[in-house]
């Protein structure tokens, strides 16, 4: 995997992507986290005009006890918004950096903020991960998503 220009990451970025695997490392390489489990499904879009959209969940959730989701109990809605992340909005890149400008989130506090991701491509294969290790579980680690072009 290399680092690529601005220019180049964003041109090799567009289109969609299929989430292979999430993992969070310690900081100290000591423990690996599964945040959405150890299989979790995703799907990470970039279009040409500038927008991403980020949708990952964990698929074992379990389904909600009636067909009405506005009828949910709040812990119902808590266990299944704890196993999946969304959020959207423009997107722009640095040498080996994008940055997701996030318009709309599951995670309110993410909302008008920027996620700082490294992004490597290699092929067919995306990596992603903060650029800065993020506090997980109550720990601070380094996280690495690997995406696949649909």
């Amino acid at each position: 995997m290399s680092v690529v220009t601005a220019d180049d990451l964003r041109t090799g970025l567009v289109g969609a992507w299929r989430l292979e695997s999430y993992e969070a490392h310690s900081v100290d390489g000591s423990d690996v986290f599964y945040p959405l489990g150890t299989a979790p499904q995703g799907i990470i879009m970039y279009t040409p005009d500038g927008y991403m959209s980020a949708t990952l969940m964990n698929p074992d959730r379990e389904p909600f006890n009636q067909p009405d989701p506005h009828q949910a109990p709040a812990d119902e809605l808590a266990a299944a918004a704890a196993g999946y992340l969304s959020y959207a909005g423009p997107f722009t890149t640095e040498d080996g950096v994008v940055a997701h400008h996030v318009r709309v989130s599951l995670m309110p506090n993410w909302i008008g903020g920027i996620q700082y991701r490294s992004a490597q491509l290699d092929g067919s294969m995306l990596t992603l991960g903060p650029t800065r290790p993020t506090l997980m579980g109550g720990q601070l680690r380094n996280a690495m998503l690997v995406w696949r072009r649909t």
